[in-house]
């Protein structure tokens, strides 16, 4: 007998029914151990000595796991076939060999691409050993990502106040988007003039053709500077006769592109699907995972994390076979189509993204929307990579007048045999559709010509567009930096910290990122490198291959770092502000219109601007502070009125005492400290209140809470409003109704009061309010009854008679499926099952002259270490 673990429970069920009997087949859920989030998980005095902890939640599976093996002689670790699937598997065996769960067992490690009955039976047939020279390399990219991480972070915090932590890999994407953006605002537009004219030579239909050649100089596009030289130009092209000096037509091929690699999908799931990276890995899992098909849960893709191009022999016959009898055999080329790959770093180990079967056409299936449109996706690139080339004709026509002073060019490219262009075209990112596929009419060479009618148009260069997630995605696997699997999560942890936000689906950088760049590049010049980050990826891979011991790689990388982190120990504040001021000048010192000087104070007109550390992020200040309290964003923009930090806001104009902004556990709050009271006043700022932006009338208004509003008309007593533990509310005795808005705090009136408060009293006081209507219905749960998406005070979350499980963040009330929802609240179902304590058995009466049970120690608590990660890849 024998005991098989895989990944995902989904997973699990499938390979069970393939496997069949003589099998038990369990999951661990991913990574069953980790680093502990704490300083010295990585240990480099005792050459790189790494603290693993076993994950709370991982723990009943690998005990499961443990208690299986009990009954059975052989385990097969049979996780993903990439990197992190071969560390799961060394995770495991390291956590069973500790419990003595592996004693007299045979342990073998299989690996399939796909989840099929073929794949997975073939993979079982060719067992192998966990390859270590992998799990080293896991070792080594895990142990980096930490030490910069653990080691750079708390730098941070001490120097940049505000900053939250900064990463290998994530630290190099953010500096690619903030060095765009510099692009952008040092870019200055130049004006250029086009001139074009449509014209017909002999009679033809008219044809478009654009200035190449004015006054015996070859124009270009920025040639024609100024309206002045396009009007002589357009003048000269209208009165010209012209002759057909060349008409040149030239075949050309496009080829077809090569099946998807992660990034690739990644890509263009974004440009064609409006899918970020972690959206088309949430979808593209689900679709490896795989669905009931004839009662049989089938993968529909090969695994989804990999660099290579290539493709299985039966599967590229296969493809051919479908193109052939879909498109004709025309469409399929006389030898297979073979690729590889032109990015840095590829491994070449794995299949290309493609369908398990290349006869499942996307219009046979019944698919969720997203999983249905990215099927879809990988199956047309998958059979378009192996159809025939596109065939095109390209002509230029150059007309000349003047003895060739004066010319016109005129392009076109019409299509002659569509092949894979029938099927699938790859998206662009920024660009134009080069192909033009104007058609232009058969002219021939020494005829006359004449300009029919001219279009002369003012334009100005644009500057570099910001990244995509497709773009930046692009650019990172270019440049080798991280791998494509991580870039999702790279992504992600540049929203999450703030320090980029997306706009039209582009990223622009927070003052905050753009701040912490700066340091970065001032203070950890070599960490921020493009070829640096990259070198260390092609290290990563000579540990994965074999060829340098990955602690060797570790000593060289911490012995440069340490000193370099060592240097900075002394560094003062103020000269992280110098260096800061003259990193980020464009940015935070930019021209003023009155022509003065940009650092001088607008408000004082003495004091100098500088950048300015606050605990809620960077500003500009005016170094005459207190006297002078002029402070603004980093960008520019009006004046502020407020000191961030522990500053202070200005002085209450009755109590005559300083309202001072502070930073708690709990976030921004006002503190105001009055002669004969034991305690200061404290108010909270409420939810979407910027610090940056608060007045002093606003802080006055907020430390005065509660406001009497006035007497109820039926006791006298007053009705108050303020801020609590659960939001704006208004008070009567002990009946308390909630407040929308914190603004009706303020501004409600006597009428509005008393009718929410009797209302409140209606129902019962402080008792249960109707209930909520859902936000959308999902359907029946597999063991009865409906699932809910409802609207909840800490967010949205799916409802299953008594079990609600918050929706995760890049999952909204309208995209999550009934699958995902199931999902869901089986994990918190089960999450909720392990925390409930067992009932304590009733003791047993004590019989007379019964000796008393020796006392059995208590089991020690296992303590969870707290997950405030601090670095990101």
């Amino acid at each position: 007998m024998t005991v098989v673990v895989v990944e995902s429970p989904a997973k699990a069920k499938t390979i069970n029914k393939y496997l069949g009997k003589d099998f038990v087949v369990l999951a661990s859920f991913g990574h069953v151990r980790d680093l502990p989030a704490k300083d010295g998980s990585v240990r480099p005095d005792e050459d790189f000595a790494m603290e693993w902890e076993v994950d709370a939640r991982a723990a009943p599976k690998v005990k499961a796991i443990a208690d299986a093996l009990k009954d059975h002689d052989t385990l097969i670790l049979a996780t993903d076939p990439d990197r992190e699937g071969e560390a799961i598997s060394w995770h495991l065996l390291e956590a069973l060999t500790k419990r003595r769960a592996l004693k007299d067992k045979a342990v073998r490690r299989v690996a399939f691409n796909a989840i099929t009955k073929n794949a997975v039976q073939d993979a079982m047939a060719n067992p192998r050993d966990v390859d270590m020279e992998l799990v080293e390399a896991y070792l080594a990219r895990r142990a980096l990502d930490y030490l910069v991480g653990f080691t750079l972070s708390p730098v941070l915090w001490r120097k940049l106040p505000g900053a939250r932590s900064a990463g290998r890999v994530q630290s190099v994407a953010l500096r690619l988007i903030t060095e765009r953006e510099g692009e952008i605002e040092r870019f200055t537009p130049q004006e250029y003039w086009s001139v074009e004219a449509d014209v017909t030579a002999d009679g033809s239909d008219p044809f478009r053709a654009r200035l190449s050649q004015f006054d015996g100089k070859k124009i270009t596009r920025l040639t024609i500077g100024d309206e002045k030289t396009a009007r002589a130009a357009e003048t000269a092209v209208k009165a010209a006769s012209f002759t057909i000096a060349a008409v040149e037509a030239k075949p050309t091929k496009r080829n077809p592109p090569p099946p998807f690699t992660t990034s690739t999908l990644q890509q263009e799931a974004s440009r064609k699907l409006g899918f970020d990276a972690a959206r088309t890995m949430r979808v593209a899992q689900r679709l490896y995972e795989g669905i009931d098909i004839g009662g049989e849960t089938t993968g529909l893709i090969t695994y989804m994390r990999t660099d290579g191009v290539s493709m299985d022999g039966s599967a590229v016959n296969q493809a051919r076979k479908a193109i052939g009898e879909r498109y004709g055999d025309e469409y399929v080329p006389d030898v297979p189509r073979a690729y590889s790959s032109k990015a840095k770093n590829a491994q070449e180990a794995h299949e290309a993204i493609r369908p398990t079967s290349f006869l499942r056409h996307p219009s046979s299936l019944r698919l969720e929307s997203d999983q249905a449109r990215l099927y879809e996706l990988i199956w047309k690139r998958a059979v378009a990579s192996q159809m025939e080339s596109a065939r095109l004709e390209r002509t230029t026509i150059d007309l000349e007048a003047d003895g060739g002073k004066l010319a016109l060019r005129a392009t076109g490219s019409v299509i002659t045999f569509d092949g894979f262009f029938a099927l699938y075209r790859e998206g662009l990112d920024d660009d134009a559709d080069e192909d033009g596929e104007a058609r232009l009419p058969a002219v021939k060479q020494g005829s006359g010509a004449k300009a029919a009618q001219t279009f002369t148009e003012q334009h100005f260069t644009q500057p570099p567009p910001r990244y995509t997630e497709a773009t930046l995605v692009k650019k990172m696997e270019e440049l080798g930096i991280g791998r494509p699997s991580t870039y999702a999560s790279v992504l992600s942890v540049l929203r999450d910290r703030d320090y980029v936000r997306m706009e039209d689906k582009r990223f622009v950088p927070e003052d905050k990122g753009r701040v912490v760049i700066a340091f970065l590049e001032n203070f950890f010049t070599r960490y921020v490198e493009y070829d640096f980050t990259a070198d260390l990826e092609d290290q990563l891979d000579k540990v994965s291959a074999g060829e340098m011991p990955y602690k060797e790689l570790l000593r060289r990388f911490w012995e440069h770092f340490s000193a370099n982190v060592e240097g900075i120990a002394d560094l003062r504040v103020g000269q992280v502000i110098d260096a800061m001021n003259e990193a980020l000048a464009p940015l935070i010192f930019p021209p003023r219109e009155d022509g003065k000087d940009a650092r001088l104070c607008p408000s004082c007109n003495e004091g100098t601007l500088s950048l300015r550390l606050g605990k809620h992020g960077a500003f500009v200040g005016c170094s005459n502070y207190p006297d002078c309290r002029f402070t603004r964003p980093l960008g520019g923009g009006e004046a502020q009125s407020v000191i961030e930090g522990d500053g202070e806001i200005g002085t209450h104009p009755e109590h005559g005492e300083t309202i001072y902004l502070k930073d708690g556990r709990f976030g921004p709050y006002l503190e105001m400290k009055l002669a004969g009271e034991d305690k200061p006043r404290r108010s909270s700022l409420p939810k979407g209140w910027d610090p940056a932006s608060l007045t002093l009338e606003k802080a006055v208004m907020l430390i005065d809470l509660p406001r009497q509003v006035g007497p109820h008309p039926d006791d006298g007593e007053m009705i108050e409003a303020g801020l609590g533990r659960y939001g704006p509310f208004v008070k009567h005795g002990r009946t308390y109704a909630n407040l929308p808005s914190i603004d009706e705090v303020f501004e409600i009136g006597i009428n509005r009061a008393v009718t929410l408060i009797e209302d409140k009293k209606a129902n019962g006081g402080r008792g249960r309010a109707a209930a909520a209507a859902p936000l959308k219905e999902l359907g029946e749960h597999p063991d009865g009854g409906p699932i809910q998406v409802m609207a909840g005070r800490y967010g949205p979350y799916v409802k299953w008679e008594k079990v609600n499980a918050t929706l995760p963040k890049d999952i909204t009330p309208e995209n999550v499926t009934l699958e995902q929802a199931v999902e869901l609240i089986t994990a918190k179902a089960g999450s909720a099952k392990g925390k409930r304590k067992a009932p304590a058995k009733k003791a047993a009466p004590k019989k007379a002259g019964a000796k008393k049970p020796a006392a059995k120690k208590a089991p020690a608590k296992s303590k969870t270490a707290t997950k405030a990660k601090a670095s990101g890849k």
